[in-house]
């Protein structure tokens, strides 16, 4: 009998879309020129399964599935076990992605250091040599460790490591360097990595071993690869650097064992990324003269509240067209916001350049800081100073309008833990405060022009 042929296709390297002809555009991602051509899988090496599949399926009434607990291991960085929920999950699959050079390497190195000894785990590197590690070891002051390293490519290779070592930890340095006989595309292609991330996935559910892959980036930031692979893993975590380089930013993207949207904060040091044990401290500034154009903020990051310093800068422009550069914060919303606070100060804003920072480097998401950033400008306009014990959140409304924001008794006990001594918030929020409300601890807005009226009241001259 004649084997069937090998009809060649054409692969997306940016999202994976499967082609039967070359295209110059991707009609699923829009992408240009990232069709390559490679042969389509045989029947025999199509039929790969997803993790955690079994050979018989069930069907089940959902009210006689018993609930279980998740149990948890620590990874050793609260850091790293804030933004996993806890920390690891046996059997979960995690990626950790993030710029060349930003720590990912030294901090899976540092977890393995903390697991305990007892503990089987593997390090597989397809990028550094066993002696490149050991040297980064010694760095970072690893004397003694009890986990076993491999340098590996291959897929196969790595499946009999595997089968011989059975660990329950593993971490896989990096995704992008695995390549499977089996498949015929090169290495970090769209193919290869699918294949190779579900034969690890197989084996962490198969085996309830915990494995962590790190992943490159492209150079949009997103994580080089298929979209399948985020959705056939548990986590995705991604580690990025503030503007100075020193701390880390570890964000959850994706986590089914635990919430999304967590921020864990890590400082560089010569012995690695150290949990910052006080994160607030680094979004304010430590100078010892107060100036104007300043507001603290309280944000709602994951599961807790960050105090956030932003800093305007509002000045005559010399140019026809007035400049708006913004660090940390979103450069449309300062733009509306700027348009209300036209309407109610009758600013001629077109004629004064506004520049905008967040200290710290961190990327404010959520729209609770509106109310800091509106307070922040119009003191710059003014040359005149806030006091520095005042902190300011709520979402603005196009009318001007005060809206509420969540968490709001977190955000003002934390404010009022970390030394402030007012704080100014939206009067929709005014439920479980008013034991606050008595003590003078708080002032409530329910419109912007009431709180920019409040601050020119009781600002002091710059």
């Amino acid at each position: 009998m004649s084997s069937k042929k090998q009809r060649a296709c054409y692969v997306c390297r940016s999202c994976g879309h499967v082609a039967m002809q070359w295209m110059g555009q991707c009609p699923q991602c829009e992408s240009f020129n990232t069709l390559e051509q490679q042969k389509r899988l045989s029947e025999s090496r199509s039929g790969t399964h997803y993790a955690g599949s079994s050979t018989a399926t069930e069907v089940v009434r959902y009210d006689v599935i018993e609930a279980q607990d998740v149990v948890r291991f620590p990874s050793g960085n609260p850091e790293f076990d804030r933004v996993l929920g806890g920390g690891f999950v046996p059997g979960s699959v995690c990626i950790l992605s993030g710029d060349p050079g930003v720590g990912k390497s030294t901090l899976m190195l540092q977890i393995l250091a903390a697991l305990d000894p007892n503990f089987q785990a593997l390090y597989l590197s397809g990028e550094e040599s066993l002696s490149q590690i050991r040297l980064r070891g010694e760095r970072l002051g690893m004397t003694e460790a009890g986990f076993h390293l491999a340098t590996a490519t291959n897929l196969e290779t790595i499946e009999s490591l595997l089968l011989k070592h059975q660990p329950k930890f593993l971490v896989i340095d990096s995704i992008q360097t695995l390549e499977s006989d089996q498949i015929d595309a090169i290495a970090s292609s769209v193919s290869q990595i699918r294949y190779c991330a579900q034969v690890i996935t197989r084996y962490a559910k198969q085996n309830n071993a915990t494995v962590l892959m790190i992943g490159h980036v492209n150079k949009d930031g997103a994580i080089a690869g298929p979209k399948v692979f985020e959705h056939l893993v548990d986590t995705v975590l991604y580690l990025e650097s503030d503007d100075q380089g020193r701390y880390r930013l570890l964000r959850t993207l994706k986590n089914r064992f635990g919430a999304i949207n967590e921020l864990g904060i890590l400082c560089m040091t010569r012995e690695g990324l150290k949990a910052v044990k006080h994160p607030s401290a680094l979004f304010t500034s430590h100078q010892a003269q107060a100036v104007s154009g300043t507001a603290v903020t309280a944000l709602w990051e994951g599961s807790r509240v960050l105090l956030v310093e932003i800093q305007s800068l509002v000045v005559d422009s010399p140019q026809y067209q007035a400049k708006r550069l913004v660090v940390g914060f979103d450069a449309a919303r300062l733009n509306l916001l700027l348009a209300i606070l036209s309407r109610l100060n009758d600013w001629p804003g077109s004629r004064f350049d506004v520049f905008l920072n967040v200290v710290g480097g961190l990327k404010i998401q959520e729209t609770s800081a509106d109310a800091a950033v509106l307070a922040a400008i119009f003191s710059s306009l003014k040359n005149s100073i806030l006091p520095r014990e005042w902190v300011f959140f709520g979402e603005i409304g196009l009318g001007g309008e005060m809206r509420p924001v969540q968490y709001a008794v977190e955000r003002v006990q934390e404010a009022l833990k970390h030394g402030y001594k007012k704080v100014f918030l939206p009067k929709a929020n005014q439920a479980g405060l008013k034991e606050f409300k008595e003590k003078k601890m708080i002032e409530f807005f329910g419109h912007a022009h009431e709180l920019i009226s409040f601050i020119a009241e009781h600002q002091d001259a710059g």
